[in-house]
């Protein structure tokens, strides 16, 4: 039993470790930051531009979002990173990952954002437009509000996904928490590290995922 505590739960090793564990946590902060809140204006413009009656627009933005919803992630970051360099464009691994997972999330945003504006009945729409409000006004101050509320769960459960995809990060060699931990792991011959990293995971994930299920109770009821 104190074989497996030395191996999987030594303190002394997490306490050494800590400082690169955090600078790890930190990239994936700004990793997260990075690719969380452009998915989510990217994934709005595309959700729009899937319902626009503008052919010319609704076409390219449907294509756009099934094919980087159908690419697996790390399939899309390997070519990002080790493919596109033969064709003259390298980018540093920062770069290729958050460029692969803004395209990849944005793309699920679009479909959680369209689903939720779909939501809203039609009723709302004319009901608005009778009052005077055109089309751009109605969207924004009438129908987003209530089908953001309607999503509200699918968004932030999307971005827990989007949270937990930054350890493929460590693919391409970024220093990301993951890459940290296993760095960690490489240089104590141990395990613990490893166990660090995934707490801290369910440290800052655990509260998100009660707040996702608040919500979808609330929006049961």
């Amino acid at each position: 039993m104190q074989a497996l505590v030395d191996q999987f739960f030594n303190l002394t090793i997490m306490a050494k470790t800590m400082p690169l564990m955090l600078a790890g946590l930190w990239m994936t902060a700004k990793l997260c930051a990075a690719v969380i809140v452009p998915g989510l204006v990217g994934g709005l413009l595309l959700a729009l531009g899937n319902l626009s009656p503008r052919r010319w627009l609704r076409i390219p933005c449907i294509v756009f979002t099934d094919i980087f919803r159908a690419l697996p992630p790390l399939v899309l970051l390997i070519f990002i990173y080790s493919g596109l360099p033969f064709a003259g464009v390298a980018m540093s691994p920062f770069a290729a990952v958050a460029l692969a997972f803004l395209l990849n999330n944005s793309s699920y945003y679009a479909e959680v954002y369209r689903s939720g504006i779909l939501s809203v009945a039609k009723g709302q729409w004319e009901a608005a437009r009778s009052t005077g409000l055109n089309r751009t006004q109605t969207l924004t101050h009438v129908v987003l509000p209530q089908a953001v509320r309607n999503v509200l769960p699918d968004l932030l459960s999307n971005t827990i996904e989007v949270v937990k995809l930054t350890s493929l990060a460590s693919v391409v060699s970024l220093s990301e928490l993951l890459y940290s931990a296993d760095m960690a792991r490489s240089i104590t011959y141990n395990a613990s590290p490893l166990v660090l990293a995934a707490l801290i995971y369910l440290a800052l994930l655990w509260p998100v995922v009660r707040l996702v299920s608040r919500f979808q109770r609330r929006l049961a009821a």
